[in-house]
């Protein structure tokens, strides 16, 4: 990639517009956009600092002297000219989604694969950066964090936990930025912008200051799943935020290119520092040597062999020795859910079908705590409240919302719409879905190998008086079973399956399968599990289907995408639950229209 001379004009190699993109709510954002002269198919998108907006960025995107790459950046919702309450987002996933629809909008709107993308984010900004990375994992080029707020300073004792009181009796409530200008720059002109600058916000939302550090300590936790090739900057003397945390992150990426730099004496706003002229040609450095690589990704279709979650897979399936502290621990909890636990029905259902089993599932998509006496109704009301089974049901809710979107897909086409779900279960949220469809040209096969679960899914179907669903017992992951299927669905979907067997062979031997029979132009809609913060004490306590340890092997977000593009499908759009634990993808089948 060749770069300008400090001489050349800035206009001969840019212009800037601006302009508003419809996000995933219908929430109007705006955002500017430097293009070149002459098309180009790189690009590179930036995110602004909390309180702050894209036009804070305008002399960073013409600093960067890449004049053959279109460079875009928006105002965040609630900051800059976007609209939305100042400071406020209803929750920072859906920051991160905002960041899912921006790109692809960018992508669509200018004719640029997303693989010939980088993005950057600064702060707050380089989080929510980071968090899309790790959950959506897109194939950009690489990314940029700028002083990354892992860890943000909070100098009043016990801050977090007050604020943490406060979210809990409801209501917005707002933190008054404590951070002065003069602790961000030493940049005297730079310190008197900030202060005049009448877009910038001056506070921020409790709730996203909080779900800053929660979905921080997911990143720092699981930085591993990351293999995109990631430069971090560091100030060396930051007010704001804690260069250790950053350290951590980088540490634990698995990235084959990746890069930490650490400017000495520089505060937080590195971008806007005296001397910014050395981390800005840091950057462009590190973007052209980026588009100049030919795009390519950790090929992950073997990564139950080696890799990072199949090193965490076999750890847990080695005995903890018997005085570990987390050994006793997981010990007591199984007793206690072993003995005064059974109470509840929904761990005796746990502990007579296995925890994972779709007889488990159903009682947790009920949400209808019930139990032995009152103590057995509390018990079972923690129970459903734990965090994995409230993620189920988030899991549920974005199935229901991605399976409609499909639906109106395909009726958009004047198709008659045929689905299939290869491993239903009963199939509640399918039935569910159905009823609010009659009249219309939609049926569905509902197939799974346990004929129990079946007969139950067929008494569901009878009470909602549903005619349009049949009932057929099928191994989802016997290819030729599959190829029986008829008609030929053009929704296929894969919920809660492929996360319970750790071999990608089985997972690959079923896509292909589906890949066979699903209409070119059809959908597959399927889920991943990429993080749960109670993956080890599942192992250690809980039984699966088969009356053995249930010990899961997570996928990362990019090794389940590549495994379905494996299968012939493209992935188009996804959606994850606000703790980051289970997934909803759609993906198209690669071929001609319906």
């Amino acid at each position: 990639m060749t770069t300008l001379t400090a001489e050349e004009p800035v206009e001969s190699r840019t212009q800037c517009t601006e302009s508003f993109m419809t996000s995933w709510d219908g929430a109007p954002l705006c955002y500017r956009a430097w293009l070149p002269a002459t098309p180009t198919r790189h690009a590179v998108i930036l995110f602004h600092r909390g309180h702050e907006h894209s036009g804070r960025l305008a002399e960073l995107a013409e600093a960067l002297n890449l004049y053959d790459t279109s460079i875009f950046a928006w105002d965040q919702r609630g900051h800059g000219k976007s609209p939305g309450e100042r400071g406020y987002a209803d929750s920072f996933t859906t920051i991160v989604r905002d960041i899912e629809s921006f790109v692809r909008f960018i992508s669509n709107e200018h004719g640029i694969a997303i693989d010939d993308m980088a993005v950057m984010g600064h702060s707050v900004g380089a989080v929510a950066v980071a968090a899309w990375v790790h959950d959506y994992a897109p194939p950009v080029r690489a990314m940029v964090l700028v002083t990354p707020a892992f860890r943000i300073k909070l100098y009043v004792p016990l801050a977090r936990p007050a604020l943490r009181l406060r979210t809990h009796f409801g209501g917005r409530s707002f933190v008054k930025n404590y951070v002065k200008a003069k602790m961000l720059t030493h940049d005297p002109k730079e310190i008197e912008a900030y202060q005049n600058d009448p877009l910038i916000s001056r506070s921020i939302a409790t709730n996203i200051l909080l779900e800053v550090h929660d979905m921080s300590t997911r990143l720092l936790a699981d930085a591993g799943a990351i293999n995109t090739p990631t430069l971090i900057l560091s100030a060396g003397a930051d007010w704001v935020v804690k260069n250790s945390a950053q350290r951590r992150f980088f540490d634990r990426l698995s990235s084959d290119v990746k890069e930490m730099m650490v400017y000495p004496g520089f505060h937080h706003a590195v971008l806007h520092e005296e001397g910014r002229e050395r981390p800005i040609g840091r950057i462009r450095h590190f973007l052209s040597d980026a588009f100049e690589r030919t795009a390519s990704r950790t090929f992950q279709l073997n990564a139950d062999q080696s890799g990072y979650t199949q090193r965490e897979y076999a750890a847990m399936q080695k005995p903890l020795t018997k005085f570990c502290p987390r050994s006793i621990g997981f010990r007591i909890l199984r007793a206690g859910l072993g003995t005064l636990c059974r109470l509840s029905a929904g761990v005796r259902v746990g502990w007579r079908t296995g925890f994972d089993s779709g007889q488990s599932l159903d009682y947790v998509y009920r949400d209808q705590p019930n139990g032995i006496t009152p103590l057995g109704r509390f018990i079972d009301r923690t129970y459903l409240n734990t965090i994995g089974w409230r993620g189920i049901r988030a899991r549920k809710t974005n199935l229901r919302e991605a399976l409609l979107e499909t639906i109106n897909a395909v009726q958009a086409t004047g198709d008659s719409v045929r689905i299939v779900d290869i491993a239903s279960g009963p199939g509640r949220y399918l039935l569910e879905t159905l009823e609010g469809l009659r009249g219309q040209d939609v049926r569905a096969l509902l197939r799974d190998r346990s004929e129990g679960g079946l007969d139950e899914g067929r008494q569901l179907a009878a009470a909602k008086s549903l005619g349009n669903v049949a009932y057929d017992q099928g191994d989802a992951f016997d290819a030729a079973s599959l190829s029986t299927i008829t008609p030929r669905p053009n929704i296929a979907i894969v919920s809660g399956l492929y996360e319970l067997f750790p071999e990608n062979e089985m997972v690959l031997r079923s896509l292909h399968g589906l890949g066979a029979v699903v209409r070119p132009g059809g959908y597959l809609i399927y889920t991943n599990q990429p993080w749960h913060p109670q993956v080890e004490m599942i192992a250690r306590v809980l039984i699966n289907r088969d009356q053995k340890p249930w010990i899961m092997r997570r996928r990362t977000q990019a090794e389940m995408d590549q495994l379905v593009a494996s299968a012939g499908f493209e992935k188009i759009g996804m959606r994850i639950d606000d703790f980051g634990i289970f997934t909803v993808s759609v993906a198209r089948r690669i071929g001609s229209t319906l």
